[in-house]
């Protein structure tokens, strides 16, 4: 709620001193420390994408995407193709550092500078990427970007809200849950009722110091295993902001 209004007794909202439009997402690569982010591209990471995800040999990843399972290479090349032209969704593979290869993507898409808003989306983690501290440095490094480097005031994220595995993603990564938004698409020839998710940029001020202290070498025991989970350093450092 607020205490402002106009001059006509109507409330509205805060002033934004100093708002400027935020930037579009450039193509440079981001680097970290278990993971690389770089544009996606057919020619440098057919292969290894391909050879990643055909670790899901079930095709269960690709239940709720909107597109896939692939029958073939040459189906997901086509898919790879089409997703490399596009600058929203801006395609990015997930490189681990440890073997050079790309082992997932995601993308920036639904892209407004005007009033600094951006989702992140297409999020195909293979099972070489799912649960390891590298799927969890590439969200960080996806975000720092958006709001240290581009300045964007909210990020977003949103799934199937049947996904039970993409909604705790969320919430473990300090996602605020919004809403449903019942009947919002189409795909497959089902319904889809969307959970919605965001971090606003007040929320980046402790969340990138949780982020810095979860994935700092002293947190992990000599086998790369973590010591304190991420959701223990986003409480800490929630209640010490507040």
């Amino acid at each position: 709620m607020t205490d402002r209004e106009n001059d006509f007794g109507q409330p509205i909202g805060p002033d934004v001193p100093g708002w400027q439009a935020a930037a579009k997402p450039s193509r440079k690569p981001i680097r970290g420390r278990f993971c690389k982010i770089e544009s996606l591209d057919t020619q440098v990471h057919l292969d290894d994408l391909y050879d990643a995800y055909s670790n899901d040999v079930n095709g269960v990843l690709w239940t709720y995407m909107f597109v896939g399972p692939f029958k073939s290479k040459n189906d997901f090349r086509a898919w790879l193709d089409l997703a490399c032209a596009e600058n929203d969704p801006l395609f990015q593979a997930i490189i681990d550092l440890s073997t050079n290869k790309a082992v997932g993507i995601a993308a920036y898409m639904r892209i407004q500078p005007d009033v600094g808003v951006i989702e992140v989306g297409n999020i195909t983690y293979s099972p070489l990427l799912q649960r390891t501290s590298l799927a969890t440095e590439a969200m960080f490094l996806l975000m720092k970007r958006v709001f240290d480097e581009l300045g964007y005031r909210r990020y977003e994220w949103k799934c199937d809200s049947l996904n039970a595995a993409s909604r705790k993603a969320a919430k473990r990564l300090g996602f605020s849950f919004d809403g449903i938004f019942e009947q919002a698409i189409v795909y497959k020839g089902r319904n889809r009722d969307t959970a919605w998710y965001s971090i606003l940029d007040r929320d980046w001020i402790f969340l990138k110091g949780a982020y810095i202290k979860w994935l700092d070498q002293k947190n992990f025991d000599e086998h790369g295993n973590q010591k304190q989970k991420l959701e223990h350093f986003i409480s800490v450092e929630r209640t010490s902001s507040e």
